[in-house]
C-alpha cells in the first residue's frame, strides 16, 4: 500500500453511488473524479456490441460471451448482471489492486451491484444514495433528456418508489435538489472515508513516534 510519502501507507475503497435514473447521479460521479486524482471510475465488462462513440476500455471493456463466463467461473467479478440478454460486471482484480496501492475506486452503480460487491468486501465498501428533491423534478428531469418515451419515463418513476425504500441500507444519503451543495457533500463524504483511521495503518507508528519524542 502506497500513498503519501510524507505519511505512509493508505487502503483505499470502493465507494458505490446509487440513484435512480434522472436524479443527477452521472454528473456527480464524474465530477467527484475529475477533482481527485487518487479516485478512479470502474470501468465495466459487458457482452454487448459498442454503441456509437464508445471506446473500449474507456467506457467498457467489450467482452466475448465465453471470456465473460470464464471471468464468472474463475470469480472474477465483484458484481455482475444480466440486463436485457448482455451481461455486465465489474471485475475484481483492478479494483482490489488499486485499493492496495491506496487509491480509491468509485462505482455508478445499480442497488443489487452495490449490494452484491457489499457483500464480498464489506469493509472496503461506502454505499451512498442520492434521492431526488421530489418525483416531479425527477420526471422533469427524465423529459429533459428527451432519451425515454412516455411510458419508459413512467416506468422508471415507478420503479425509484421501490428502489428509494432501501435508502436505509445505505452508509450516506444525499439530497440533490441543489447540484453544487449535492457535489460539496459527496466530496466531503469522500474526504472523511480516506481518513478513516482503519484505512491509514501509518497512524500507529507515527503516533507513537509522537509519544517517544522528548518534551
Amino acid at each position: 500500500m502506497v500513498w503519501d510519502d510524507k505519511y505512509g501507507p493508505r487502503r483505499g475503497f470502493m465507494m458505490m453511488v446509487v440513484a435512480p435514473s434522472g436524479v443527477g447521479k452521472t454528473s456527480l460521479t464524474r465530477r467527484l473524479v475529475a477533482d481527485h486524482r487518487d479516485l478512479h471510475l470502474s470501468i465495466s465488462h459487458t457482452t454487448r456490441e459498442p454503441r456509437p462513440g464508445e471506446q473500449h476500455g474507456l467506457h467498457y471493456h467489450f467482452t466475448d460471451r465465453p471470456t465473460f463466463d470464464g471471468m464468472v467461473a474463475e470469480d472474477g467479478f465483484l458484481e455482475w448482471a444480466e440486463v436485457y440478454g448482455q451481461r455486465y460486471g465489474s471485475p475484481r482484480a483492478p479494483v482490489m489492486g488499486m485499493l492496495e496501492k491506496g487509491e480509491s475506486v468509485l462505482f455508478d452503480i445499480d442497488l443489487q451491484g452495490a449490494a452484491s460487491i457489499r457483500g464480498k468486501a464489506a469493509e472496503d465498501s461506502v454505499c451512498v444514495y442520492v434521492l431526488p428533491p421530489t418525483l416531479a423534478e425527477m420526471s422533469r428531469r427524465l423529459h429533459a433528456r428527451s432519451q425515454d418515451s412516455e411510458e419508459v419515463i413512467h416506468r422508471r418513476l415507478d420503479r425509484a418508489k421501490h428502489e428509494i425504500i432501501e435508502w436505509e441500507a445505505f452508509d450516506y444519503v444525499i439530497l440533490n435538489d441543489d447540484f453544487d451543495r449535492a457535489y460539496a457533500d459527496l466530496a466531503h463524504i469522500y474526504h472523511a472515508e480516506r481518513l478513516k483511521r482503519a484505512r491509514n495503518p501509518w497512524i500507529s507508528s507515527f503516533v507513537g513516534g509522537l509519544l517517544e519524542e522528548p518534551i
